[in-house]
């Protein structure tokens, strides 16, 4: 066996346009920090699981900050991976076809919710499982609830398909699982056609569409659909692991079914791509320059379609917490017991596997490349994400507070603990006092903060969003934690208030 060899880089390089926070340095160093764990979590991976080669990158404040490679991207010369080394990425390519249709549908050039066959007039020869079955739609298709089956291995190997043979496999008839919008179910068909759209739609060859509209705009020089397009010392070459031997699996040209794992990348490029998803929270006001906007970005991540749950999902340092999943649009949604949600997809094509995985809440991505038939880097990504959160001490972004939280913050505190003229102080929803009486807030309230002792302090508040927060005050004695939420009027009063006892923190 070859000798494997692995490189590692603490770097900072402009991975995006316009981050939703500008870099944090001290943040950045303290992930910085977590680079020889990383590289180790990395390189076990690539050996227990026989990969030839493997890149990854760690993003954040739009940055690639954090990046390595292991082994080879061709073992018959012997050139070493790096973050520059283009990999087929497979079904991580779904998100950019998913991207590209969004563009077209902010244009007003298509509907989501119109029947596909509006834009491919071939869909309307289906014979649908059931005669009460709807007509597929553009957001099925995104969704993988348009009732086709899920079709790995067998899509995989139809990549080279040419515009004619897809059309021809629709024109000889399609068989359904189920019928349209009421389940889960991967395939690739889907995505396949969701290509033909763009094509359509746009009046551009799909690769020429990709590239002025995403790979340009981002700067993504190292991103093609066709291997030949790839300098030939920098593409990844794929293989397979049988009887304790890699062997070759020949690259497979571009054709109708790249649009669902098709695509050609580096990590640096990638990371690029990884950064504008995350730069799209939290929503706010300053300048959008695309390419595509963050309404449609945050839209890209939304859980449209319930996929299932692991109830005995277990972290790699062992402890268990239940996920829940669903699609959204061209990327996979997930959610742990900790509330904690990944935004992610995995890639998986003869010769090759990949994961993107991003905390949003975090403004972190780990994505990662190998070479290696279906040798998905999904776990790693976890276990890499879950470790630098811990070791560097990350926090979830924090929501702006709006001005309104804050005065009603400051207006409430003036009344408390004995609620001084509440009911003519206009603060209060008319629902307040009648679910509870002023006099029983009065002594409740009484109570409490005389348990508290001398005041010492009355700690920022915290948003769960722009009408509803919570804070703490700090007492000689004890802390309390008030919490409310206003309502939907114009100048929005508080309707629910709650006081509780706040564990303190040992010290």
């Amino acid at each position: 066996m070859r000798q494997f060899t692995s490189s590692v880089l603490i770097l900072l390089t402009a991975a995006g346009q316009g981050p939703a926070l500008a870099a944090d340095n001290d943040r950045i160093s303290r992930i910085q920090s977590t680079a020889t764990v990383v590289e180790q979590l990395f390189e076990e991976h690539a050996f227990e699981n026989h990969l030839p080669g493997l890149s990854y990158g760690v993003v954040t404040g739009g940055e690639l900050v954090l990046s390595g490679s292991f082994g080879y991207s061709n073992l018959e010369e012997e050139i070493p991976a790096d973050t520059r080394t283009m990999f087929r990425i497979a079904s991580m390519s779904k998100s950019f076809t998913a991207l590209a249709i969004l563009q077209l549908r902010d244009t007003g050039k298509l509907s989501l919710d119109e029947p596909a066959e509006t834009y491919l007039p071939e869909l309307k020869k289906l014979t649908y499982l059931t005669t009460d079955a709807p007509r597929i739609t553009v957001r099925h298709l995104l969704t993988h609830a348009s009732g086709f089956p899920e079709d790995n291995p067998w899509g995989d190997r139809q990549l080279a398909d040419s515009d004619q043979e897809l059309m021809q496999l629709i024109e000889n008839g399609v068989s359904f699982s189920n019928a349209p919008g009421i389940t889960y179910e991967y395939t690739n068909l889907g995505f396949a056609l969701l290509g033909q759209i763009v094509q359509r739609v746009s009046g551009m060859p799909f690769t020429e569409y990709m590239a002025e509209n995403v790979f340009e705009p981002l700067g993504m020089e190292s991103t093609v659909w066709e291997y030949e397009n790839a300098p030939a010392e920098r593409i990844a070459l794929g293989y397979g692991w049988r009887n304790g031997e890699w062997f070759d699996e020949p690259l497979l040209h571009h054709g109708s079914f790249g649009a669902m794992g098709g695509l050609i990348t580096s990590i640096e490029d990638f990371s690029r791509y990884a950064a504008i998803h995350m730069a799209a929270w939290p929503p706010r006001s300053d300048a959008d320059p695309g390419p595509l906007k963050r309404s449609s970005l945050r839209e890209m991540h939304h859980p449209w379609n319930y996929a299932g749950m692991n109830t005995s999902f277990t972290y790699a340092d062992g402890r268990s917490c239940p996920t829940a999943s669903a699609y959204a649009y061209g990327l996979g949604w997930r959610s742990d017991c900790e509330g904690r949600v990944f935004i992610r997809h995995s890639g998986g094509l003869p010769g090759f596997g990949s994961n993107w995985t991003m905390m949003p809440d975090y403004d972190i991505a780990v994505v990662s490349f190998d070479n290696r038939t279906y040798a998905s880097t999904d776990s790693i990504n976890v276990e890499v994400l879950d470790t630098i959160i811990s070791a560097a001490g990350l926090e979830p972004r924090t929501i702006p507070v709006s001005d309104i939280l804050e005065q009603r913050q400051n207006e409430l505190m003036k009344m408390l603990p004995d609620f001084a003229n509440a009911e003519s102080s206009g603060l209060f929803a008319e629902n307040f006092f009648l679910d509870t009486p002023l006099d029983i807030w009065q002594s409740a309230a009484k109570e409490m903060f005389a348990d508290t002792g001398q005041i010492r302090n009355i700690g920022a508040i915290k948003a769960e969003n722009q009408l509803r927060g919570r804070f703490v005050v700090e007492g000689e004695d004890r802390d309390l934690q008030i919490f409310f939420t206003l309502t939907p009027e114009k100048s929005p009063s508080i309707q629910e208030l709650s006081i509780t006892i706040h564990e303190r923190q040992p010290q």
